[in-house]
This record gives C-alpha cells, structure tokens and sequence, in this order.
C-alpha cells in the first residue's frame, strides 16, 4: 500500500486517539490548544499548541475523530491527486495554524467562554475549500440536507452556516472560527499559488 500524505494524517491521528485515553487528560493539558488568557488563574498555552492540537479528538465520543477522518479521505484523496503529497501537507497545516490563530483571537471578540480547542476540523474545512476550487462541478451530498450540490455551493453554504452559528454562539462547543479559520488558511496558500503559476498546476 502505498503511504500518500492522506494516508500519514490519517494514521498520525488513530494512532495518537488511544494514546489520549491512556494518559488520563495529560496530552490535552500539553498539546491541546488553550485560550491565551488563563483559565482559573492557570495559562496552559504554548506556542506548539497551534499545531499539536490537531491530532487529538474528543474522548467522549469517536465520532468526533471519525467524521474529521472521514471528511480528511474525501476532499484529500481528490486533492492529493492533484497537487501530490508535499502541496497538500503545505494546505493542510498553513489551514491548521490558521484555524488555531482564527480560535485564539476572534472569539474573545464576542466574549466567548474560554476553554481549550482539539480536532483535525480546521485543516478538513482547508481541504474542503481547495476541493471546491479544483472540482466546483464536482457532486458532494451532505448528511443535513440529503441533497445532491456542486461542491463550491457546498463549501459557500458551509461557511455560511459557520459564520452564523459563531457570531450568535449557538452550538456551543464548536469551534466555528476555527472552521472558518481553515478555509482562511487554505484560501491565502491558493492566492499564493496563483501568484507563482509556473511553479504549480493550476
């Protein structure tokens, strides 16, 4: 089996969740990524945090582990095919660092709750959002509503319901800036590229 940058974010992620369990909380303590004012007189953020807490999911529930994988094999794969490996790893984590900058700032705006932040999500919504730019056309079908779209109204709609859902606070316990943040990241690598045409595919 060939191991393609998909496959390596996939593995480092199943690999790291057991490793959560059995540490009894100590790897969110380090490597999750905290709010940058403290929390009962306690700062646990570190500069790392704007990358590691991308590899850990929720013990409550796998399916929070599951769906960040799921989405991360369906908008990588098509993408990587594109691109190649070394072109999506630069998407994936420049969208993860902008989701995790996206997290630490603005939420403070609307005097959001301060609690710490994990989940691959903000580098699935980059992927998503270069997807939509390579395959527009392409038919994606979303669990809420069942119905097929183009993959650009997709990835609009989503961010639309991402904005929405963060300004008024609703679904708390979501990082909606962080999705947004994501598609930030990966959007400024595309207007990267496209300043340097010959260097890329598009």
């Amino acid at each position: 089996m060939r191991i393609t940058a998909v496959r390596t974010l996939v593995i480092a992620n199943v690999l790291v969740y057991p490793l959560e369990f059995l540490s009894h909380g100590v790897l969110e303590i380090w490597f999750a990524l905290w709010p940058l004012q403290p929390i009962d007189g306690i700062r646990n953020f570190h500069l790392w945090q704007i990358v590691t807490y991308a590899f850990l999911h929720s013990r409550q529930t796998i399916l929070h582990l599951g769906f960040n994988m799921f989405g991360l094999w369906m908008f990588g794969s098509q993408v990587e095919r594109i691109i190649g490996p070394r072109r999506l790893f630069e998407v994936y984590f420049a969208s993860v660092v902008a989701a995790a900058l996206s997290q630490l700032f603005v939420p403070m705006l609307f005097a959001a709750p301060a609690e710490p932040t994990i989940g691959a999500s903000g580098g699935v919504f980059g992927l998503l959002l270069l997807y939509a730019y390579l395959f527009p056309r392409s038919k994606v079908i979303p669990l809420i509503p069942p119905i097929p779209m183009p993959a650009w109204l997709f990835a609009t709609l989503y961010a639309g319901v991402e904005l929405a859902l963060g300004v008024t606070g609703t679904q708390s316990g979501v990082a909606h800036f962080a999705h947004l943040g994501g598609m930030l990241g990966a959007a400024l690598v595309i207007a990267r590229w496209r300043l340097r045409p010959v260097r890329t595919r598009f």
